[in-house]
């Protein structure tokens, strides 16, 4: 399994902090927006992995993550020079995917759950087709939305309709199999002159190959790409922390647990942060 982060496009709905830098390089609480990302995917256990960015933020993205081997990973990086939509990334990345099936998530994307790790797991466990995750929200015309019949069979997708059939937002993680190239090349652009993420979604539920999970109860599920719910992030991972004891989407954690940094590794990592992030690492050391 391949892992994607896409940390391109403009970052308009955030100027003008995002004028001079990427908004996944935005702090959320005590680390970057994009750690959440990079968290979702080590928890998948992948550690192949390839950031999609602007020409304008490469560097920064390398000067922050480097190599990934502080964290036990391969990151490689890829430029987005014009943001046509979420299937573009799959293009980009083609060399990359090989034959490999692959996860795709937004890099302003932060996923929270007691049980995130086990349905990952599952999600991961036989892919044949496509996977994509949902979240009940009050204002579904803003995202793309899930129709689902009574025996929660797959009716239909809409790219923020103005009157939604149901109320599950279609989440920025996605699983796909390694035909996932070869179809995202068959799509049109929309309206928006953009290659629609519902559209190539479709393909799949054409071919009978699309299954999703919902979110429920006891998960939590950010879309940091407003002032508004940047600031929630940033105010909901600080209570956690804060109550809990322990880091949200610590990178240096989740490759310590997953037996691909040594104990002395984050020791070191933890001693190079004077603050509450490393006496947090160093906590699991002890």
């Amino acid at each position: 399994m391949k892992g994607i982060i896409l940390a391109g496009g403009s970052g308009t709905r955030l100027s003008p902090l995002t004028l001079a830098t990427s908004k996944q390089l935005l702090p959320v609480y005590n680390k970057p927006l994009i750690y959440y990302s990079l968290s979702i995917l080590m928890l998948m256990n992948i550690n192949d992995i390839l950031i999609i960015t602007t020409p304008r933020d490469a560097d920064a993205f390398k000067n922050l993550l480097g190599t990934g081997r502080q964290f036990g990973i391969n990151l490689y990086y890829e430029l987005q020079e014009n943001p046509e939509g979420i299937p573009q990334a799959f293009i980009l990345a083609e060399s990359f995917i090989g034959n490999d099936n692959v996860t795709l998530i937004l890099g302003d994307n932060i996923f929270y759950g007691a049980n995130l790790v086990e349905i990952l797991s599952s999600a991961t466990d036989e892919i044949t087709g496509a996977t994509i995750f949902c979240y009940p929200v009050d204002d579904p015309s803003r995202f793309g939305v899930l129709e689902v019949d009574e025996t929660g069979g797959i009716l239909s997708f809409e790219e923020k309709p103005e009157k939604p059939k149901s109320n599950l937002a279609v989440t920025g993680l996605y699983i796909y199999d390694s035909s996932v190239v070869s179809l995202a090349k068959k799509l049109s652009k929309s309206d928006r002159g953009e290659y629609e993420i519902t559209d190539l979604n479709n393909l799949y539920l054409r071919e009978n190959r699309l299954r999703f999970y919902s979110l429920t109860r006891g998960f939590a599920w950010l879309d940091a790409g407003t002032f508004e719910s940047l600031f929630e992030a940033s105010s909901f991972v600080k209570s956690v922390e804060s109550r809990q004891g322990f880091l949200v989407s610590a990178p240096e954690e989740i490759a310590f647990r997953n037996g691909w940094i040594s104990k002395n590794e984050l020791r070191m990592a933890a001693k190079s942060y004077n603050n509450s992030y490393g006496r947090k690492l160093m906590k699991l050391i002890e």
